[in-house]
């Protein structure tokens, strides 16, 4: 049996303040963040050994990823995360104001064509895709943005534009810039537009094995 510890604490916090104390909270209804810390005990089974990628029921195109699924994929690979609750956000900016992560961590997944065939581009939040830089790094003919009917069918239950950075589960090739494999963890939606998870980037890295190179920008 498996085991683990959950432990959830709720905090309440105003724009632009750093977190309360859990005692001395400070109340603003229009904004929320809950966060659970997933400490699990990993298993022999549930480990990964070396550079072989870690294959899962869940790795399928055919079967939609909610995140309930995404979690599972972690726990039965004994990996400890965070789960990360908030009000509602659509850009980098709101996000990083909610859940006091530096936008150079969060990252978000830019799906994209590769001589025909969808990728995911995986990058800093505050960082655009340079689509001739990732041709190159692909070693491509042709790659191009893909366009939401494109691609929606992989994720139907997930937010557009939430979707995790896990291509593995879905065959699909998955590009991570290097300004994100500069830090010890990275966070990012879990399939809606008001839940992270985050994880330790090495975590992250065993798990998908990406190919991790320099193809994004900051925005200005």
């Amino acid at each position: 049996m498996r085991h683990g510890r959950v432990v959830s604490q709720l905090f309440s916090c105003m724009a632009g303040n750093q977190f309360q104390n859990a005692n001395q909270s400070v109340f603003d209804e229009r904004h929320f963040l809950a966060i659970v810390d997933h400490s699990i005990i990993p298993l022999g089974e549930g480990r990964v050994a070396g550079k072989e990628r870690p294959r899962s029921k869940y790795n399928t195109k055919e079967v939609a990823m909610p995140v309930q699924k995404l979690k599972a994929f972690l726990n039965e690979n004994g990996i400890k995360y965070v789960t990360i609750q908030h009000s509602a956000a659509y850009t980098a900016q709101e996000v990083a104001a909610y859940t006091h992560i530096p936008g150079k961590e969060l990252a978000k997944t830019v799906m994209v064509k590769i001589d025909g065939k969808l990728a995911m581009a995986v990058v800093p939040a505050s960082h655009r895709v340079d689509l001739d830089r990732l041709r190159d790094v692909a070693g491509a003919k042709h790659v191009e943005l893909a366009s939401e009917g494109e691609f929606k069918g992989y994720f139907p239950a997930c937010d557009v534009g939430a979707m995790p950075p896990f291509g593995n589960l879905y065959e699909m090739d998955v590009y991570v810039s290097d300004a994100l494999a500069e830090d010890a963890e990275i966070a990012f939606s879990a399939g809606s537009h008001s839940e992270l998870i985050r994880l330790a980037y090495a975590d992250y890295e065993r798990l998908v094995q990406p190919k991790v190179a320099s193809f994004s920008t900051r925005v200005p």
